[in-house]
């Protein structure tokens, strides 16, 4: 399975904008030229964004997506307010650990089951 990135959804929010992306397989360089300029539309100005990832049969990334998402972190490092990780796997909780150096954002990795409970974080005021 290669399909990698697999949807975007945007919902505005009293919070600000909610951005949604959800992953299957394996993510390409290609699947960040399709959604990286979407996320960064909703950045311009001084608009932070919350960003809910969600991972089903993930499969990690290709060595060119690892560098599009580490340029994307450094171009982005202070314009993201909380990120929320839902995975089905123990090891895409280590993504959380992994992601905290690159971004100021509030950071936090939930289980597929308690999707529910990440909504409800990504939702709230500070």
């Amino acid at each position: 399975m290669t399909i990698g990135f697999d949807e975007i959804q945007l919902e505005k929010s009293p919070v600000g904008d909610i951005v949604t992306l959800k992953f299957k397989g394996k993510v390409s360089k290609a699947d960040y030229e399709d959604f990286v300029p979407q996320i960064e539309f909703l950045m311009k100005g001084d608009a932070k964004i919350r960003l809910l990832i969600e991972l089903h049969d993930f499969e990690g990334w290709t060595a060119a997506a690892m560098w599009e998402d580490t340029k994307f972190a450094a171009r982005h490092f202070n314009d993201i307010e909380r990120l929320a990780v839902v995975g089905e796997a123990r090891w895409e909780h280590g993504i959380t650990t992994f992601i905290k150096p690159f971004t100021m954002a509030a950071v936090k990795y939930f289980d597929m089951q308690d999707a529910d409970q990440a909504r409800r974080w990504i939702r709230e005021k500070e």
